[in-house]
């Protein structure tokens, strides 16, 4: 694992415990739902996440396309499958995206060395 990876995997699990320490069923429940969603279901668990990076990148939610690229990373996809699935980003989400396709490529990068 990067140390930038690390980093942000720590933080994310250090944020995400204040979070769900607070009295407030409603994210407690959101949170559960997100957790449930990228199951293996209809769809297996590695196109959910495919498709959860995607849609991070249209929207262009830095933390999240990491948290989809470090978590497809975890199903062995290959460059082949990165490099299509960000190209599906690309043109729904257009030019405005790839500053965001520069960040994750270099953290898919970061990913392969380690």
């Amino acid at each position: 694992m990067s140390e930038r990876v690390k980093r942000f995997t720590e933080e994310r699990e250090r944020l995400n415990e204040i979070v769900l320490s607070r009295d407030n069923i409603n994210l407690k429940r959101f949170f559960a739902l997100d957790t449930a969603v990228y199951r293996d279901g209809a769809l297996d668990a590695k196109t959910k996440e495919l498709l959860g990076l995607v849609a991070s990148l249209v929207l262009r939610c830095d933390d999240c396309i990491t948290y989809h690229a470090v978590r497809v990373k975890e199903f062995n996809i290959t460059d082949e499958e990165f490099d299509e699935a960000i190209s599906i980003g690309l043109m729904v989400g257009g030019s405005i995206t790839i500053p965001h396709i520069r960040r994750v490529n270099q953290v898919w990068q970061e990913m392969k060395k380690s």
